[in-house]
């Protein structure tokens, strides 16, 4: 019966991540996942193996209030870090049910000595859940700005983390071989110290590929503490949710035309700041000058337009302009104006962080297109609008080879007739390099809160 449950669960777990797949279909992938998990937590409390249920009541009870008070309180703008705390909740986790069941081999049905694959399997989990949870507090700390974010690099960074790698592997040898508590916890430790080194050196513009790859190592953790404590549901769970990671980080690198190992070596490497300097006339820098715009002259040059690309970023995010700008497609598409999104696989701090905000604002799916659907628009476009989006349309990318995003695919806004650039300021993005779209001929800044500018454009247009 235990099982047939399982199964019903792993099922909807799988028609979850179909579901997730699309935009439309998301909502309906969501409630079916939050069935499995149901059903998944009832079955479990059930177990015959089960003997007490104080601390599970008291553990549902917390975990429930708290779930839902972050859940209420949340920022759509602070979902990328609330993802790596969670991670880092699941890395601690599969630690914590490692140590259980070498504490307690009993409790899970193991009598006598662990057998030698239930070492291997424990000790995977427990490695891999020891990384997730410190490189995932790392994450957290780099996303919430309390850890520095761009690229820390020191001397012999890479032979450290290598030495570390094989001291860790003879680690888990030993503990196979002689099941020694010692061995066990000092695996774990240098587990924690790998997790720390191998992301701290990652640079913020990575952090997307940084959070779903750390997504995949949650999952291969509850997967290998699935095999040790022989629980084909977590194994299934487990798996489902390392391949979707491992899947996901390969799109997201694929994006940034780059290999995972590369990502993982170090990230971006460090720039050169470029400084602007603000002289008589408006902001200039060595690149050349910026063309200055009021929110009136970008609502006059849109309600002119025949075609309209927008591109969202992290800076429509900060702001909360998402529902603004959908305001103003509305009046654009009611005057006749062909108007789209334009969506870069790593715009934002996660990955489809800008197709969840645009959600959020009830924006047509079918408005919102994908990079390579969009790219070659470009150069039929009247009017890009850019909002908070800086290294993603940064020509530099294709025409820098000294730039550390050269080769990165960007979002080909630079051909437009117009670009109206949305920005705080002139300041480098996420990758911490200036953007050289700034200084084109056919750019126009529009520089202030992405919200208040928007509010300003929409006020205007209704003028």
């Amino acid at each position: 019966m235990y099982a047939y449950l399982y199964l019903i669960s792993a099922i909807l777990f799988i028609l979850s991540l179909r579901g997730l797949s699309s935009a439309k279909s998301s909502q309906i992938g969501n409630m079916l996942g939050m069935f499995g998990m149901g059903i998944a937590i009832i079955t479990t409390i059930c177990l015959p193996s089960v003997m007490t249920y104080k601390f599970i009541i008291i553990g549902l009870a917390l975990g429930g209030v708290v779930g839902y008070l972050i859940a209420k309180r949340v920022n759509m703008t602070d979902l990328p870090q609330l993802i790596a705390a969670f991670h880092s909740l699941v890395g601690l986790a599969a630690v914590c049910v490692a140590l259980s069941a070498f504490y307690n081999p009993g409790s899970f049905g193991i009598f006598n000595l662990i057998p030698k694959v239930s070492l291997v399997e424990m000790s995977l989990g427990a490695a891999i859940g020891a990384i997730t949870l410190a490189g995932s507090i790392v994450a957290f700390g780099k996303l919430s700005g309390f850890i520095k974010g761009k690229t820390l690099l020191f001397k012999f960074q890479h032979k450290l983390n290598l030495i570390i790698g094989i001291v860790l592997v003879l680690l888990i040898i030993l503990f196979i071989k002689s099941q020694s508590e010692t061995i066990f916890i000092t695996t774990i430790i240098f587990s924690v110290i790998l997790g720390f080194f191998l992301i701290m050196p990652i640079g913020g513009a990575d952090m997307p590929v940084i959070v779903s790859m750390l997504n995949s190592y949650s999952g291969w953790a509850a997967a290998g503490i699935g095999l040790t404590i022989q629980n084909d549901l977590l194994i299934i769970t487990g798996a489902l949710v390392g391949t979707s990671g491992a899947i996901l980080s390969h799109i997201m690198c694929k994006g940034m035309n780059r290999s995972l190992i590369n990502v993982m070596i170090g990230g971006l490497g460090e720039s050169a700041t470029i400084e602007t300097t603000f002289e008589t006339g408006g902001p200039k820098s060595h690149i050349g000058n910026v063309k200055l715009c009021s929110p009136e002259d970008a609502a006059f040059i849109i309600k002119n337009a025949e075609t309209v690309v927008i591109v969202p970023g992290y800076g429509m995010a900060v702001s909360q302009a998402q529902h603004v700008i959908k305001q103003i497609t509305d009046i654009c598409k009611a005057d006749g104006i062909k108007t789209r999104f334009a969506i870069h696989p790593v715009a934002g701090r996660m990955p489809g962080h800008m197709n969840v905000l645009l959600a959020e604002a009830n924006i047509d799916y079918d408005d919102v297109l994908e990079i390579d659907e969009i790219n070659h628009d470009f150069a039929n476009t009247d009017v890009a609008i850019v909002v908070g989006a800086n290294d993603i349309t940064n020509p530099a990318a294709k025409n820098d080879p000294t730039s550390p995003i050269y080769g990165m695919p960007i979002l080909d806004v630079e051909k437009a007739r117009t670009v109206l650039f949305v920005k705080r300021s002139l300041g480098s993005g996420y990758a911490g390099i200036d953007n050289s779209l700034f200084y084109k001929s056919n750019t126009m800044m529009i520089l202030g809160d992405a919200k208040t500018v928007s509010e300003n454009i929409l006020r205007a247009m209704k003028e």
